[in-house]
């Protein structure tokens, strides 16, 4: 039986409509994968990013760190943003400082903003960043505030992102009987995303401590992609972790890593 021509047009125009809808999202997926990777895109994003570490020291250890790492960009002229960032730990841990003890609560935040350029070629951001004792317990604060330079800097090319953020903070006031606050932290990430909005990276986390002179390294490789949840655009990633130093007697056997992060697009 032959269609009416009406008819024929009409599915032509549905699966046409369809098909764009899919090109149309996974553009947006691409595009939104590509600002993830960018630690200072103009883009609004609730990251939640948890990390559980096995074997940790002499008493075999377990922590478990949830990261609320809020980004809001901020438009200050017609050639700037201003990209602020939180980090907020949020920790349980079991037979780390000593066995049977346990720790759970609100770890130190770190709020860092970058002042950066809204067109270049190359992407780059400078600004303070502030250590504010918000831990509830006394393992998990350093008691200081703290302030320092934040800088990061990535290129963009072809699918890849690589690049690095660092930040210097000293402690200014707190708490006398707790040392002070010297300490820096070094994070060389790369990353390569696919036009689907699916991700393959791999980032370390340095963390110098001058005033003890003890080095923490952590290695954390990571594969990710863009789904919907109803409405909503999200960001899901999972990987290992694997300690490459820590101070004598905190080192971790290995870990992992689960990141989901809301995604606001304009």
């Amino acid at each position: 039986m032959k269609l009416k021509l009406p008819l024929v047009a009409l599915l032509g125009l549905a699966l046409f409509s369809v098909a764009n809808a899919q090109t149309s999202d996974q553009a947006q997926a691409e595009e939104l994968a590509k600002k993830l990777s960018n630690p200072i895109a103009s883009l609004i994003s609730v990251p939640f990013q948890n990390n559980t570490d096995y074997g940790i020291g002499p008493n075999n250890g377990t922590r478990n760190t949830m990261n609320f790492q809020p980004v809001l960009p901020l438009s200050i002229s017609e050639k700037y943003n201003l990209i602020t960032r939180m980090v907020l730990p949020i920790v349980t841990q079991y037979n780390v400082t000593a066995p049977g003890a346990k720790e759970n609560g609100l770890g130190d935040a770190v709020v860092s903003g970058f002042f950066s350029p809204k067109q270049s070629s190359f992407t780059w951001g400078v600004g303070p960043a502030l250590l504010i004792p918000t831990g509830t317990d006394d393992f998990l604060t350093t008691k200081k505030f703290g302030v320092g330079p934040t800088a990061v800097a990535l290129k963009q090319s072809n699918g890849w992102t690589y690049g690095a953020l660092i930040n210097q903070i000293w402690s200014v006031a707190g708490d006398d009987d707790r040392p002070d606050v010297n300490q820096m932290f070094l994070q060389p990430f790369v990353t390569y995303n696919w036009k689907s909005g699916a991700g393959l990276g791999a980032n370390m986390e340095l963390t110098q401590n001058w005033e003890s002179s003890d080095t923490t390294i952590w290695l954390s490789p990571i594969v990710s992609g863009m789904t919907s949840l109803g409405g909503q655009k999200v960001s899901l990633a999972i990987g290992p972790r694997f300690n490459l130093a820590a101070p004598d007697g905190s080192k971790a056997d290995w870990g992992w890593r689960a990141v989901v992060i809301f995604v606001f697009p304009k």
